[in-house]
This record gives structure tokens, sequence and C-alpha cells, in this order.
């Protein structure tokens, strides 16, 4: 995500003086390769893609909308992300920013036209369907490595892939999750596939990343270019209810210039 992307920080030395952190209750395996999945996934510094988010309940009925995505990787923080529904004409103008944090609780809010209003989206409501969807308002924030804690399950082959499995427990009071089980895979550290269990620790939904596509940018130092990994299609279903959802991204475009500017609150109502 974030970043549908689902989606890395810089491998850090365990100090004393970080004893109180989340991360040091994890394991070390695990930790280590989250952390080389954040690592790998830095210096994109800005990207914007079109998608359509297709929508299917319990009785197969199907609809699907359209929209933009805008995305900014933040030093030191998580990344900005802007989403913004082109059609049908029912949600058209709707917009969705949301500031993912390191630590602490993100900051998300939701523009409806109908009702002419910014909504901020409340840290104990963020376990909410987003727009009609099956992913939830925090399925939406960047992956940050300091939002869970870890455990190294092993090996398991998916799609004739090599993986790891890893447990990931939220740190956070108010997540929707219990746990989330993702499967990593070994070659380039992408997610293949992610579990989500709800409170009760019951399989709730089951969240594939397929039609990977690597993009090349150019790094601010140096003379090579660094190869970022985005899946084009990502399908999530709910287990407990019987709904699905799927995003097909495309037109993907890094380093855009976007700037802290295109990430503003008081523009929502106005965003294009």
């Amino acid at each position: 995500m974030k970043k549908i992307y689902l989606p890395l920080s810089l491998t850090v030395a365990l100090v004393a003086t970080a004893a109180m952190s989340p991360v040091l209750a994890s394991d070390n395996q695990g930790l280590s390769i989250m952390q080389e999945r954040k690592l790998r996934d830095t210096g994109w510094r800005s990207s914007e893609a079109t998608l359509a988010m297709h929508l299917t309940n319990a009785q197969g009925q199907t609809s699907t909308r359209n929209l933009r995505m805008k995305n900014l990787e933040v030093a030191g923080d998580g990344d900005k992300s802007l989403s913004i529904f082109d059609t049908p004409h029912d949600v058209q103008g709707t917009a969705f920013l949301s500031f993912s944090h390191v630590t602490g609780a993100d900051d998300q809010w939701l523009y409806l036209p109908a009702l002419k209003r910014v909504k901020r989206i409340a840290s104990r409501n963020k376990s909410g369907p987003f727009m009609g969807s099956e992913f939830a308002y925090e399925d939406l924030s960047s992956f940050e490595v300091e939002k869970y804690r870890y455990q190294y399950l092993g090996e398991a082959d998916i799609g004739g892939e090599k993986t790891w499995k890893i447990e990931n427990i939220p740190t956070d009071q108010y997540s929707g999750y219990s746990k989330l089980i993702t499967w990593i895979d070994q070659q380039h550290y992408r997610v293949l596939k992610t579990e989500y269990y709800d409170r009760k620790s019951a399989l709730l939904k089951t969240l594939t990343f397929s039609d990977y596509q690597a993009y090349e940018v150019k790094q601010e130092t140096g003379d090579e270019n660094k190869r970022f990994w985005r899946a084009n299609l990502l399908a999530i279903e709910n287990h407990q209810t019987g709904k699905s959802t799927k995003l097909n991204f495309s037109e993907y475009r890094f380093d855009t210039g976007l700037t802290e500017a295109d990430f503003n609150k008081s523009k929502l109502k106005r965003a294009r």
C-alpha cells in the first residue's frame, strides 16, 4: 500500500536506548526480513497511477469505480497518499487523503461531494470499510516496520515462488486485526499474499498480489537506477461476508515531481 501498496524501512541497529520500542519484542529473523522489505522500497520519491476498483457482493453482482492515486515518500515518516474518484457519477469528486506515520495514529480525511464537507477518519473507526470495498481504512496506510511485532513462521511456496511466512502483530490498540500473516518472496522481497485475522483471531480476509512489474527510478545520489516492484492486481476476499474487491492498476509513473503542497487537507474539495 502505502500507498493499495501495498508497501520497506532502513535496517537499523537495535541499541539499548531503544529498549522500549515495540519492534524489540519481534522475532529477529522476521524483523530483519521486514526491514529489508522496507529498505528495498525506499527512494522512489513520488508516484502516480490510475486504477479500477471492482466490487463484488455476496450474490456475485459487480460494480466498478475508477480513480487516480498520488503518493509522496516522506523522509523520516510514513508516506502520504491522495486518491480521487472519477466515475461513476455518484462518487465523482470523492477524495481520500492519508498521512501515514512511523509511530502513532495515522491522519486520514475523506471528502464527500454530496455532503460538501471533509470528514476526518477517527483512529477508532479505521477498521471500517473504505468506500464500500473490502479494504479497511487502516489497509490504505504505507507499510512501516514499527507498526508491528514480528514472528518468523518458516518457508512456503506461493505460485511456484519461494517465500518467507511472517506473522505481524499490530501495535495499534485500535487495529481491527489481531494479526496478519504475510508471505514475502525471497528474491525481491515482494508481498505475494496477506491473511487478515479479526479481533477474535478468526480468518477475516485474504489479499493476493499478482502481475508484478518493475520500474526503474534514478536515485538522487549516484548514477545507478533503483528498481521498484508494483503489483498491477490486488484481489481481496472477505471470508466472513462472501464479498470481494479487486484493484487493477495501470499507468504507473514515478518521480513525478509531487510535493507536500499536493497533499493538503484544505484543498480536498478541489482535488483534481
